[in-house]
């Protein structure tokens, strides 16, 4: 493969995320769905929590999946399981039924496809781990901001249920095509002038854990916990933003509406940005910074009675969530080797799973029983800033011996 290939196998990777990243659009279903079924908003709201549960465990199974397979037969799974799984959530009528079809079906081909571009790119691209794990998760941050007005003005003009039946088709047909082009490099594959010495070789292949071998340390489980505290911290701001920003600020719905748009930009932003710092200065030098930074902002944000300061800060915490996901790839494959990347980080991503149940949950729980959101905010100032320990005493584990 030559590196103008490489490029094309990233570019179908990008857009097959941000297929898959309009997950983040679905609070524009929230209120439509209410008033067409007479759901709760809770209701409502637990369909993204199962959605989001499930892609963890599905990325698990989708990288021993590829382990085996390769990445295309994973990939084609993922477009046919999200993409029937969002149309048939159009058709159905019960709220069983939904979490069914978007939460299970749609959500195991979410998982499936999260994993694909993230392990596949790394193998193409050691000299730019960061650089392409944070373009390919970007993507994903990012599909919120493509999908929300496609689907609101869809839902203006044929309806909820139609507008689903309309986007999984959509889904459909672009993680196919993006499928398609999704391969992994040759055996001892190295870009020109990259690790081209037999010694280097012999170094990097001693790096490469198998994912029973990279589960038996102790790295492991603090990379986890590490991306677990970072997500938990980020998914209860967007699960929160437009409440939080109407009693804090004192602002209307309509303007607290305008939050979720920003935080999105900035959640697709820090995926790349902290991933592109992270080859210039050290994934763990990037962790540690983003939960100082994110203690500071949290401890302001429970005082930030303007709208404007209360945006800027909970933009800066959105930028170190998107920033957790777009490190993290680079950093397993930094420790434990890329050639069983698929298996290693997708076990990982089961983090993300359950920060999404326990993120909202733990905010939601302090704000009932303080009837204030400042509790809660000051609650992760300092849990942020106890997370700061793990990429202190975090450190590479010794290679495997051949």
């Amino acid at each position: 493969m030559t590196t103008t290939n490489r490029w094309l196998i990233a570019i179908a990777g990008i857009f097959m995320q941000v297929a898959l990243g309009a997950v983040y659009a679905w609070s524009v279903f929230r209120i439509p769905l209410t008033k067409a079924h007479g759901w709760t908003i809770s209701q409502v709201t637990l369909v993204f929590q199962v959605t989001i549960f499930i892609v963890g465990f599905a990325a698990f199974a989708g990288g021993l999946w590829m382990r085996r397979s390769g990445p295309r037969p994973v990939a084609f799974t993922a477009a046919i399981l999200y993409g029937s799984g969002t149309m048939l959530a159009g058709l159905v009528s019960g709220l069983t039924a939904l979490y069914l079809t978007y939460g299970v079906i749609a959500g195991t081909g979410l998982g499936f496809g999260y994993i694909i571009p993230i392990a596949t790119l790394v193998k193409w691209f050691p000299d730019k781990r960061g650089l392409i794990t944070g373009l390919a998760v970007a993507g994903f941050g990012s599909g919120a901001l493509v999908t929300a007005p496609v689907a609101n003005s869809l839902i203006s003009s044929v309806g909820v249920g139609e507008t689903f039946v309309i986007l999984g088709a959509g889904y459909l047909v672009i993680v196919l095509i993006c499928a398609s082009m999704m391969r992994n490099p040759p055996a001892g594959y190295a870009p020109a002038g990259y690790q081209g010495s037999a010694a280097a070789a012999a170094a990097k292949a001693k790096r490469d854990f198998s994912f029973q071998q990279a589960l038996s340390t102790w790295q492991w489980y603090a990379l986890w916990l590490t991306l677990f505290l970072n997500t938990t911290a980020g998914i209860a701001i967007i699960s929160q933003a437009s409440p939080m920003a109407q009693e804090i600020s004192g602002v209307s719905a309509k303007t607290a509406a305008g939050l979720v748009g920003l935080i999105s930009i900035a959640n697709g932003s820090g995926r790349f940005l902290w991933a592109w710092l992270s080859d210039a200065i050290g994934r763990r030098a990037v962790f540690l910074t983003m939960f100082l930074l994110q203690a500071v902002l949290f401890y302001l944000l429970a005082g930030a009675h303007d709208f404007g300061v209360l945006s800027i800060l909970a933009c800066g915490i959105l930028l170190c969530y998107g920033g957790g996901f777009g490190t993290m790839p680079a950093f397993v494959a930094d420790y434990f080797g890329p050639a069983q990347i698929a298996p290693i980080y997708g076990a990982m991503v089961t983090a993300w799973g359950f920060a999404a149940a326990f993120g909202p949950t733990l905010v939601a729980s302090i704000r009932e029983a303080t009837g204030r959101y400042e509790g809660s905010l000051r609650w992760l100032a300092v849990a942020m800033l106890c997370s700061a320990v793990l990429p202190l005493v975090v450190r590479a584990p010794k290679a495997v011996e051949g």
